[in-house]
C-alpha cells in the first residue's frame, strides 16, 4: 500500500511539486464556472458589484443601520464596512461548503489515475481567492470614488488574509476526507456556514453584542480576521500584532492537523468509493 507523508513540510513540498497542475486547474475552475455565458468572466466583477448595491439598500435604507465606529451616517460607508467583512467570509464559506464533496466529485482521480488528491482544496481555494481579488477591486474602486485614497495600511491586507487561507485549507482537508465516509457532512456544513454568517461580525460590530454573549463571537476563528481586515482596509486604529500572531498560530495548527488527517485517511478512499 502506498505511504503518504503526514509531516507539515509535505504541504509546501506538494504545493511546489504540483504548482503547474494547481495553476492550470484553477484556471479551468474559474473559466469553467462561466463557460457558455455571454459575459463570461465579467460576471465575477458584476456579481460583487450587484451584491454591494443590494446590501447597501437593505441594511442602510430599509433597516437604517449604522456602524458604531463609522465616521459619518453615510449609507455607502456602512455598505463598504459590511462588504469588507463579507469578502473574508465568502472565501471561507465557498471552500468549506464545497470541501465535503471534493473527493466524491473526483472519484476517477481516486480509482483510475495517480493524482495528488491533496491539491484539491488548494484548487478550490485558488478559485475563491480569484473571486476575492475581484471583490477587492470592486471595494477599492468604490472607496476611491466616494472617499478618495485609502490608508497606506491597506498594503497589509494580504498579511491578514494568509491565516484565512491556511485555516480554510486545513478545514477543507479535514472535511474532504470526512465527506467520503460520512455523507451527512455536506448538510451539516451548510447549516454551520449559514450560522457563521450571523455569528461573525459582518452585519454588526462586536460592541453591539451584549457582553454576556461576546465570548461566543470570539470563539469564531473568523472574528479576529474580519476585525483586523477592517482595520487595515479603513485605516482606523492600529493592527493588533498579538491578535494577528494568534491567528497565524491557530491557522498553522489547523492546516497541519487537517493535512495529517487527510493523508492518514486517504488510504481508504478507494475502498469506500
Amino acid at each position: 500500500m502506498q505511504q503518504f507523508s503526514l509531516y507539515p513540510q509535505e504541504i509546501v513540498a506538494s504545493l511546489w511539486r504540483n504548482r503547474y497542475l494547481i495553476k492550470k486547474s484553477i484556471q479551468r475552475e474559474v473559466l469553467g464556472r462561466y463557460r457558455g455565458s455571454i459575459l463570461g468572466v465579467f460576471w465575477s466583477f458584476f456579481h460583487p458589484l450587484f451584491m454591494l448595491a443590494v446590501y447597501t439598500f437593505v441594511f442602510s435604507v430599509v433597516f437604517k443601520a449604522r456602524w458604531p465606529s463609522a465616521s459619518s451616517d453615510s449609507k455607502v460607508e456602512f455598505a463598504m464596512v459590511l462588504f469588507a467583512g463579507l469578502m473574508v467570509y465568502t472565501v471561507f464559506a465557498e471552500c468549506i461548503n464545497r470541501a465535503p464533496g471534493l473527493i466524491l466529485a473526483n472519484t476517477s482521480y481516486v480509482k483510475k489515475v495517480v493524482y495528488p488528491l491533496e491539491i484539491l482544496p488548494w484548487i478550490s481555494l485558488g478559485s475563491a481567492a480569484f473571486h476575492l481579488s475581484i471583490s477587492f477591486l470592486v471595494w477599492l474602486l468604490a472607496y476611491l470614488i466616494f472617499f478618495g485614497l485609502p490608508s497606506i495600511s491597506i498594503v497589509l491586507f494580504p498579511l491578514v488574509l494568509i491565516p484565512l487561507f491556511l485555516l480554510t485549507a486545513g478545514m477543507s482537508w479535514w472535511l474532504a476526507s470526512l465527506g467520503v465516509y460520512l455523507r451527512d457532512v455536506t448538510q451539516l456544513v451548510g447549516i454551520i456556514t449559514t450560522a457563521l454568517l450571523f455569528l461573525s461580525p459582518i452585519f454588526y460590530a462586536i460592541s453591539s453584542v451584549p457582553e454576556n454573549f461576546q465570548f461566543i463571537m470570539h470563539l469564531n476563528p473568523l472574528t479576529p480576521i474580519i476585525e483586523q481586515a477592517r482595520v487595515v482596509l479603513f485605516g482606523r486604529g492600529s493592527l493588533n500584532i498579538l491578535l494577528l500572531l494568534y491567528c497565524y498560530a491557530l491557522s498553522l495548527l489547523i492546516v497541519c492537523l487537517g493535512f495529517a488527517w487527510f493523508q492518514k485517511t486517504r488510504k481508504g478512499f478507494a475502498d469506500v468509493l
